[in-house]
């Protein structure tokens, strides 16, 4: 393996919207969601692990899951877990990793992923990213992996790259916010947009250079720490600073700012794994078109359902059609397929009536 290869894995969200699965306490990224028998944060760190040495994979996550990653990955040392003391979402945890990794090796490249993705084809994956990290140890550039649209989804934002270029990579011209649907038409009918993935590959020194230039307070409050960073005083000033850091996603903090991206249309299956209905779609279905997780089932006129519940469950349904099933201890979601965007607002009324212990 390439020692100067090193991964950032983004394990610190909640994912509310796979709630009552996914809690405030036990993020979805710490679940099987898919019956193979391995966590989210499990199968993305093998994917990665194949092609990055263990000892150079950090985990980012908030200081609450510390206990539950490195149950989880038990190959990880705890000094590998960088643990956020606030939330200040993607920009400050990832020039803090970044500072750390630089440290350690100046020569670096890094892939930041995030820790709930499904990726089917991991070879291709593999080949992907390091067709990126050599872009990036050659030229002074910032990588996103983009994924070729399928329909035009109002839930993600779209990468628009230059049309003309026979190169693999191709450079970006400007990062879209989600459209509504009919401008998301037009998007695929350009052909020249693809998702955003939120997967970034480059250089710690071009990355640590990017925020030098484009945020160069967030660089400040954090480049101060350089010389505790990988000792025992790290800690101390992570929980003296961090909250100091402003509240701002890598997209507005570099992304749209950098004038040297490139993308490369990935060529491999993606899945954000975002929703209960996305889920779905990655799950073999029986002949009804129901999809069944860990359960044990009698279904009578049932079909196009997601069905969850505890391992070896049994669960009987009869006349339901597109519905959302998902039983954990003491919640019992039955929710329309086609509501699913709205179990964040629906967690909220449950919070508000029976208790936080419910989120």
């Amino acid at each position: 393996m390439n020692k100067n290869y090193y991964a950032v894995l983004m394990a610190g969200g909640v994912g509310s919207r796979f709630w009552p699965v996914s809690t405030t306490a036990n993020p979805k990224q710490f679940h099987d969601m898919l019956g193979t028998g391995k966590t989210l944060i499990q199968k993305t760190f093998d994917r990665l692990n194949k092609f990055i040495p263990t000892e150079n994979i950090l985990i980012l996550t908030n200081e609450r899951y510390n206990d539950l990653v490195l149950e989880q990955l038990p190959m990880v040392k705890p000094e590998q877990v960088v643990s956020e003391p606030a939330m200040r979402n993607t920009a400050p945890c990832i020039l803090y990793a970044s500072l750390k990794i630089q440290k350690m090796n100046p020569n670096a490249v890094m892939i930041v992923a995030p820790s709930d993705h499904w990726i089917e084809d991991e070879a291709a994956f593999e080949r992907d990213v390091t067709a990126c990290f050599d872009k990036c140890e050659k030229e002074n550039v910032l990588c996103t992996l983009g994924i070729q649209p399928t329909y035009p989804n109002t839930g993600f934002g779209y990468i628009e790259f230059e049309k003309g270029s026979g190169e693999k990579l191709k450079k970006v011209s400007q990062f879209r916010e989600k459209p509504d649907y009919e401008t998301a038409k037009e998007f695929l009918a350009q052909g020249n947009f693809l998702w955003n993935a939120g997967i970034f590959m480059w250089s710690v020194e071009t990355i640590v250079e990017a925020f030098k230039s484009y945020q160069p307070g967030q660089y400040e409050l954090f480049g101060a720490g350089i010389s505790c960073y990988n000792t025992m005083e790290e800690t101390a000033f992570i929980k003296e600073n961090y909250a100091k850091a402003d509240n701002i996603s890598i997209d507005y903090a570099i992304l749209e700012q950098s004038r040297s991206i490139y993308t490369l249309p990935a060529t491999f299956d993606w899945n954000d794994l975002g929703t209960w209905g996305a889920l779905y779609e990655k799950l073999d279905k029986d002949a009804s078109e129901n999809a069944v997780v860990n359960a044990q089932v009698v279904l009578e006129n049932a079909k196009g359902n997601m069905i969850r519940s505890p391992k070896g469950k049994i669960v009987v349904v009869d006349g339901l059609e597109d519905y959302i099933i998902v039983d954990k201890e003491d919640v019992l979601l039955i929710y329309p397929k086609s509501k699913q965007q709205d179990i964040k607002k629906v967690l909220g009324e449950v919070k508000d009536k029976f208790g936080e212990q419910f989120a």
